[in-house]
């Protein structure tokens, strides 16, 4: 057991005009986790202390903070990767809630801006057989072979812990930017074979403040804890997006 000093950033906008720091001495056993020795000082010095955590097996995403500047899964981050003192901030780039939580709204717009699901022009017919074997009604499946499953698979492993946006510099100057994740997520369905909204989904990425606003500082697949390359999905999207664009000019949709 070693003793540190655990700076966490307090900010109560019932009270406070600006985010503060306060230190906590902690008792860190070695196996400790960042976010053990948080809960530590929630349970036993301070109650008051606001950050969100739910499953500590870096599978949910909500313990994103900054530790020592640096966008981290908490509950992923051993605590003996640093030294005596340990300075914990809620995620940049985001507006603050209260203490370590902050305000995902704005991402919530931008992830459903991009259409995450499947879009078919027209579904496909039943299976007859199967919809008479079943209490309801069932629409077609749609076969995928793991070649096809591949292409997309890496992209669909987000778990929205949004340490991307918290180190996109292009998030940082611009708000408005829509950001690795949702992008990712975009560009996930894309190129999934049973999806048929590509037109749509590249139609916004090529709207302003979206894929083409990225510097590629690759800062977000740096940071991405599932290995996820969103820096990846979206210059890929932005390579689609224009083959898009281009064709449309050859042969535009709707026409013969």
């Amino acid at each position: 057991m070693a003793d540190k000093t655990i700076v966490i950033t307090r900010f109560d906008p019932d009270k406070d005009q600006a985010p503060r720091k306060q230190e906590y001495k902690v008792p860190c056993e070695p196996d400790w986790k960042v976010l053990d020795a948080i809960n530590f000082i929630k349970d036993e010095l301070d109650g008051s202390v606001a950050h969100r955590w739910s499953c500590r097996m870096a599978v949910c995403g909500s313990c994103g903070m900054m530790v020592n500047g640096e966008p981290k899964l908490t509950c992923k981050t051993s605590i003996n990767d640093y030294g005596d003192r340990v300075d914990i901030e809620p995620l940049a780039n985001f507006p603050i809630v209260r203490d370590l939580v902050v305000d995902l709204d704005g991402f919530m717009h931008k992830f459903q801006s991009v259409k995450p699901w499947i879009i078919r022009a027209k579904e496909k017919a039943a299976d007859p057989i199967a919809a008479r074997a079943a209490l309801h009604p069932v629409k077609g499946t749609y076969s995928q072979s793991a070649d096809q499953l591949a292409t997309f698979k890496q992209f669909s492993m987000c778990i929205n812990c949004m340490l991307c946006y918290a180190a996109c510099p292009v998030v940082a100057n611009e708000p408005e930017f829509l950001g690795p994740a949702a992008i990712a997520l975009g560009h996930r369905y894309n190129m999934d074979s049973r999806d048929e909204g590509q037109g749509e989904r590249n139609e916004i990425f090529r709207g302003e403040g979206t894929v083409f606003s990225c510097s590629y500082a690759n800062e977000c697949s740096e940071v991405c804890p599932k290995n996820v390359d969103p820096a990846a999905a979206v210059n890929q999207a932005k390579f689609g997006a224009v083959i898009d664009w281009a064709k449309n000019l050859v042969l535009p949709r709707g026409g013969a």
